[in-house]
Formats: structure tokens, sequence, C-alpha cells
């Protein structure tokens, strides 16, 4: 029996509630439960908290309480330790949760009897070089985002791919996105929605000055390094849209693939364009035909 490690984003409404039912659910059917030292507090069970960071020492999979964002920051932390999580969505799109909090007592019962699959997804590696020297690194499940400060001016972006020229692009900045990532940052910017299997980077310009500029698919195992510039001094790079750094005059950003993925659950009888259809085309199960 697995040891299940709970964390949630308390900011959610109904996270506390949903916690405490996983918790009855899992305890009555005799596995054992962690959580995180603040969700124990507030539900009043100190005997069951744990410091998230010894999640990867007690616990063999954790259950993430929240929204999308919630799931990318869990997933940075244990994607070394490759921890297994499972979303249960409490945002509003949920595309990277697999649970719901209407359908709890299904998803501890498929966990405990291992009727699950574990997909490795790509993540990303960055790397800031100012002169020789790298001042910033971290890693991300969706996107690396070169961007523009709040100025109105556009940046530079000059890209190569394992030495190679592919461009320089005029305007708002570029998103180096994984196939997860397809369907965040860069499908607003036009780029093209990748099934999570594939293993590839995307290069997209953020509202690109050039009626020529496009997406970009490019090999898994490539090395990217994007020179910025730009007349101002307001540029940035973002890492899954929730760590920022500031990028000054003549920086690099490489970026490549971390040799760490992180390890999603999903059930088996729901695949990926399932997910597609429903969360972004706001399709019901009822409108196929035959409803089937």
């Amino acid at each position: 029996m697995k040891t299940i490690g709970i964390t949630a984003n308390q900011s959610k409404s109904k996270s506390v509630q949903v916690a405490e039912r996983l918790v009855h659910l899992l305890e009555e059917r005799g596995a054992e439960v962690l959580v995180d030292n603040a969700l124990a507090m507030r539900l009043e069970r100190p005997d069951l908290g744990l410091e998230l960071e010894r999640f990867t020492e007690r616990v063999q999979l954790v259950f993430v309480l929240g929204g999308d964002g919630t799931l990318l920051g869990v997933a940075r932390r244990f994607a070394a330790a490759g921890l297994p999580i499972l979303g249960f969505n409490l945002g509003q799109l949920g595309f990277l949760s697999e649970a719901e909090p209407d359908d709890l007592s299904m998803a501890v019962d498929r966990v405990l009897n291992e009727d699950y699959t574990i997909e490795q997804r790509l993540m990303l590696e960055a790397e800031v070089l100012r002169g020789n020297e790298v001042v910033e690194t971290g890693i991300a499940l969706n996107d690396i985002g070169i961007s523009k400060g709040s100025f109105g001016r556009m940046i530079q972006c000059t890209a190569y791919m394992d030495g190679m020229f592919l461009g320089t692009y005029s305007g708002d900045g570029l998103i180096v996105s994984t196939p997860t990532g397809s369907t965040a940052y860069s499908l607003s910017c036009g780029g093209p929605i990748v099934y999570p299997g594939i293993q590839v980077l995307l290069l997209t310009p953020i509202c690109p000055h050039t009626l020529t500029s496009r997406p970009m698919v490019l090999p898994a195992e490539a090395v990217l390094e994007i020179h910025v510039s730009a007349v101002h001094r307001e540029m940035a790079i973002t890492i899954d849209g929730q760590i920022g750094y500031c990028l000054k005059e003549g920086d690099v950003v490489r970026v490549k693939r971390s040799r760490t993925p992180a390890h999603l659950i999903k059930w088996q009888d729901r695949s990926f364009f399932e997910v597609v259809r429903k969360k972004l085309q706001g399709e019901s199960v009822d409108s196929r035909v035959g409803g089937k």
C-alpha cells in the first residue's frame, strides 16, 4: 500500500474540504496519508503533518489540490525525485489535472488499485548567461518566456539552435515551450497544439512585428541560445509564468531539455484529445454523435 502525500493551494475555496474528504477516504481504505504542515494545521490533524521538502523521503505519490499553476509548481519541486503527481482540479481550466472534486472516491480507488498510467513529460532547463557567467537557472514543465516589460517598445531576440542561426525576432519576445506547455502561453500566441507523447521543443514568437515570423517545431535534444537586446531596460525571463528574472542588454538565454521529466498520473480511459475537446473547445460528453 502506497503512502500518499497531499498538498493544496489553500487560496482555493474548496481545498481544505476536498483534502479532508481525501484523507477520510484514504484512511478508510487502510492507506497511510501525510499532508503538508500548513494543510495539517487547517485540518486539525498535526499527526499527519510533514514538511513539503521531506515528501520525497516518505511518500510514493502526491495528490495536488489546486489549479494548473499549483501543479506546475509541485512538478518542478518533485521532478528530480521522480514522484508521480495526481492533480485535482480546483481552478478554472484544470488542463493538467486528471481528477475532479465531484468524484473523489473513484480517484482514490483507482490510485489504490493502480488503475492508472504515469506519463513522463519533457521539462526544460534554462540558464541566463551574462558574459561568461551563469547568473540564473531554472526548470519548467510548460515554458520559458522571454518578454519585454511594461513598455510598449519591442525587444529583439536572435535565436540559434546548436550553433545554427534560426532567425531574429522583433516584437514582444519568444516562448520556448514543451509539448505540455503547447496548450498554454504558446497556444495563445498562435503556436500549435502538440501531442504530449511527442518529444519536441516549440519556439513561438510573441506578437512578432513581421508577417513571416511563425512558430517552429525543433528537436527535443537541441540546445537553443537566444540573445536579447532592446533600447529600453525592461526585459525578463519567466519560468512557467511563475518565476521571473530580469534580463540585461546582451544576455543570452540557453534552453535545453531537462535531464529529469515530470511524472503525471493519467487515467488510461481518458485521452489527450478528449481533454482538448472538453477544456479548449467546450465539448460536453453528449455533444458527440450518439453520445460516444
